[in-house]
């Protein structure tokens, strides 16, 4: 095939998607594998060219030099339909997207001066709207990340970890779809996380529980937390590739009132299981913030003797915290984004107490 003067065709390795580009000495490709790439969450990298993830709040980083940067970024497009949102963040300033189409290229160049800029992409939607694949960056220049922050946190929940039915920047609430509303990024884990300076995983399922999960769901937290996906996937994940410092669980709303002997037993046992991935971290159990006053009170006799039985073992490490109140005003009666950001407060303040951060 002849390439037309003034044209250069770059072949990406994305099943059958080719890129044709107006020649430019400046700009460079860069795979997926970059070591100047900085990637945060549960990764399948078993094609390292192209590391494909599903969790909500996965997301990766880097720095580039130029006016200009091109991401390329592979959707599954599960059931052939669903296309996942992100928000990506360029020096600091956020903005929510969707993909399109089975490769989209998303381009960045509006007003960005010529000098050295940060770029952040996270996943807003969860695993069960499929996965995305970075298939590589353009830009002038790469350039060694600086330090990233050392603190590293773990979020274990269901939809309200996942930021879900938070966000009606695009739709409405009762419009759309149901992933027209979720922003991982958003979402109280991921800006606890944040105001901590902290690295976060974001280890949750809409509908999951501890026990019993809701919605038709037939999965539950322990079965799928050890997995890369925790929808679908069989792949299963490295434990020792991520060791944080705290580990939050938000688990109860989905299971709602249960036998209080039974709750405690499931949750002594996903404890003890958490302990041997994570051996150093400080567990914090925390309230549903959608919980009604019953589901509360039974929420913190529970986990309350949940960390007693820890504790009474001698085991410190171990803390429990109720939320102040009923968060409801998303979507679905979930809570919105600016009560993700109180929700977000109140936590921040508690881990700053028993973590000295």
């Amino acid at each position: 095939m002849k390439i037309k003067t003034g044209l250069i065709l770059s072949m990406l390795l994305t099943g059958t998607v080719m890129f044709a580009r107006q020649y430019d000495p400046g700009i460079q490709f860069f795979g997926a594998d970059h070591p100047y790439i900085q990637y945060t969450g549960r990764i399948d990298v078993t094609n390292p060219k192209l590391p494909r993830f599903w969790q909500p709040g996965v997301y990766f980083s880097f720095r580039f030099k130029g006016s200009s940067c091109e991401i390329i970024l592979n959707d599954e497009i599960l059931w052939g339909s669903k296309h996942n949102y992100i928000e990506l963040v360029v020096d600091g300033k956020a903005r929510r997207l969707q993909t399109k189409s089975k490769t989209d290229t998303i381009r960045i160049n509006e007003g960005l001066s010529a000098g050295i800029h940060t770029v952040v992409l996270c996943k807003n939607t969860e695993a069960n709207i499929g996965f995305l694949e970075l298939a590589g960056i353009r830009c002038q220049k790469l350039l060694k990340p600086l330090p990233g922050p050392k603190r590293k946190m773990e979020c274990i929940g269901n939809s309200i970890t996942c930021g879900a039915s938070s966000d009606i920047s695009a739709m409405p609430c009762g419009k759309g779809l149901w992933e027209d509303q979720h922003n991982a990024y958003m979402s109280y884990a991921s800006m606890t996380a944040r105001n901590l300076d902290a690295q976060y995983h974001l280890s949750s399922v809409s509908g999951i529980g501890l026990m019993h999960s809701c919605c038709n769901l037939e999965i539950i937290m322990p079965q799928v937390y050890d997995k890369v996906s925790m929808r679908n996937d069989a792949i299963v994940w490295d434990f020792k590739k991520y060791q944080p410092d705290l580990v939050t669980v938000c688990l109860g709303q989905n299971d709602g009132i249960q036998d209080s002997a039974a709750f405690c037993d499931n949750y002594i046992s996903f404890i003890k299981r958490l302990r041997k991935y994570h051996p150093k971290a400080t567990l914090v159990l925390l309230s549903s913030p959608m919980a009604d006053d019953k589901l509360k009170i039974f929420m913190q006799k529970t986990i309350s003797s949940v960390v007693d039985s820890f504790r009474s073992s001698g085991e410190k490490k171990i803390y429990s915290y109720i939320f102040s109140r009923q968060y409801i005003g998303g979507c679905d009666y979930h809570p919105s984004l600016p009560e993700h950001k109180l929700i977000a407060d109140e936590l921040t303040a508690y881990v700053k107490k028993i973590m000295n951060w």
